[in-house]
């Protein structure tokens, strides 16, 4: 679509350099020296470069969705910080309140719901948040309670998403960039857009480090001069390099939680021994077979749980000492979350700091004495376990705070940027045809095999990737048959 012509040479003004070869970029009879086959980039580069074409016309439109409501996600954290100050601020007191008395007001604010976790403030002026499964919040969501822990007052009550603690700003964006609000049919445009991101950005770095350019520094500076598709193409190509690896990252992270491809990456992940190890909370001999959920980090919500208050144990030391005993069992982030008893379980109380250094040990505790029952490390989850954690945070924007969400901010923009100017390529030089069909066929088979073989494996692993390649083969092949037909038709007529 836009990079149809990176073989022209960089410097303005000078002509282009002889080249034997013909314009799909393979050697021809009349080619300098011995050699008759192309090399292997010489070969490659007409397929990709019209991969990369099919992609930026029919997958760009989805990426740009993706990216601007990315964009409004990475800005969300702070504006949620501005919108719900009441309720996550308060002015710090001389003393701070039991969390069983913060509880019991929580409750009776709310006497219709059942406590499922609760988070004391992590810095002083914070409030504490009484998590509660309520049936008037959406499925998958807690009702927060948020409670001035000097006071004792009551500032207000929030929907809350997932283990970052979504209030409903952040949940809405967060919507919209996941499903555009559409449920399970809306979760296949996030899933197109990641896994194709990977292929555009791929494609475009060797059609970028595989031009011709008179001044190593046009690799990676934009050029100046008079604003022309050649200025476009330079910082479109030089911007998409700067971005290419946090791309990269984002659509791999991306995919990890992606309706199909997720599973199977699921799948690898757990044969490779890199399951997120759980937490045993059971007071039962069977103890061992729940806990908490592995992939939290994945599900992306709080558990809404049974956890009926009546079924807690009979002896129960309470929320503070359990709080105690989680901090001389070495649960020192001052970032925690704990659930009461319920359900046969103890108390669980997990550090819930996901900036570096990451700190998310966990512990279960008999709630008749504090001891403890279980306890987990991150330090103790497989070494694929943790990178796919703090991907998922880095993705998310929770694991290097403020730093993340600006970092998250910049590749949006870059994206929309490089998407805009790749369309305004395209209109520049219209009616912009790609490089001409059937180059797959100048590939030599030794080349061509492994490809075809290694584009299947990947079509099979990433479903909608596989599914929306068939569909551009069947334009294009469409599209060939057209040409044909109209072809023939006017030999007929002057015949």
């Amino acid at each position: 679509m836009t990079l149809d012509d990176l073989a022209r040479p960089e410097t303005p003004g000078t002509p282009p350099p002889a080249d034997p070869r013909p314009a799909g970029g393979s050697t021809g009879p009349a080619a300098a020296g011995p050699a008759t086959r192309p090399g292997t980039w010489a070969a490659l580069r007409p397929l990709v470069l019209r991969v990369h074409f099919y992609a930026g016309v029919l997958v760009a439109p989805f990426l740009l969705v993706a990216a601007v409501s990315g964009l409004l996600y990475a800005l969300s954290f702070q504006a949620e910080k501005v919108v719900y100050a009441h309720e996550l601020e308060v002015p710090v007191g001389d003393t701070v309140l039991p969390l069983a008395q913060q509880v019991r007001l929580a409750r009776e604010a709310n006497p219709n719901g059942t406590v499922t976790a609760v988070r004391p403030g992590a810095e002083p002026g914070a409030t504490t948040r009484v998590l509660m499964a309520d049936p008037d919040v959406p499925e998958g969501t807690s009702l927060a309670v948020f409670v001035d822990p000097y006071t004792g007052d009551i500032r207000g009550q929030l929907p809350s998403y997932g283990s970052s603690g979504a209030l409903p700003l952040r949940t809405w964006i967060d919507g919209l960039h996941r499903d555009l609000h559409l449920g399970d049919l809306g979760r296949n445009y996030s899933e197109l857009a990641a896994s194709w991101l990977w292929v555009v950005v791929l494609g475009g770095l060797f059609l970028w480090f595989g031009r011709r350019r008179a001044k190593r520094r046009t690799l990676v500076l934009p050029e100046s001069g008079p604003r022309s598709r050649r200025r476009t193409l330079s910082w479109h190509g030089s911007v998409g390099l700067w971005a290419a690896l946090g791309l990269l990252l984002l659509s791999a992270t991306g995919l990890t939680w992606s309706r199909y491809a997720g599973e199977n990456i699921g799948t690898v992940q757990d044969r490779l021994g890199g399951a997120t190890p759980t937490l045993a909370a059971e007071l039962t001999p069977a103890r061992g077979a729940g806990g908490a959920t592995g992939h939290e980090g994945h599900e992306g919500h709080e558990g809404r749980g049974t956890g009926g208050e009546g079924q807690a144990p009979a002896t129960d030391i309470g929320i503070d000492r359990a709080v105690a005993a989680a901090r001389a069992a070495g649960i020192d982030s001052p970032s925690i979350s704990v659930a009461p008893p319920a359900d046969g379980k103890g108390y669980v109380v997990k550090e819930t700091d996901t900036q570096f250094p990451v700190e998310l040990d966990a512990v279960a505790l008999d709630p008749a004495d504090g001891t403890v029952v279980d306890r987990l490390r991150f330090t103790d989850y497989p070494l694929l376990a943790q990178l796919t954690r703090i991907g998922i945070d880095a993705h998310t924007g929770v694991f290097l705070g403020l730093f993340n969400q600006l970092a998250l901010a910049a590749l949006a923009l870059a994206l929309v940027l490089l998407i805009l100017w790749g369309y305004r390529m395209w209109w520049l030089r219209r009616p912009g045809r790609p490089v001409a069909r059937g180059t797959w066929r100048r590939i030599p088979v030794t080349l061509l095999l492994p490809c075809a073989a290694a584009t299947a494996l990947v079509a099979w692993f990433v479903p909608l990737l596989g599914v929306s390649l068939l569909l551009f083969l069947a334009v294009d092949l469409g599209l060939a048959l057209k040409a044909r037909l109209r072809s023939r038709y006017r030999a007929r007529r002057t015949a």
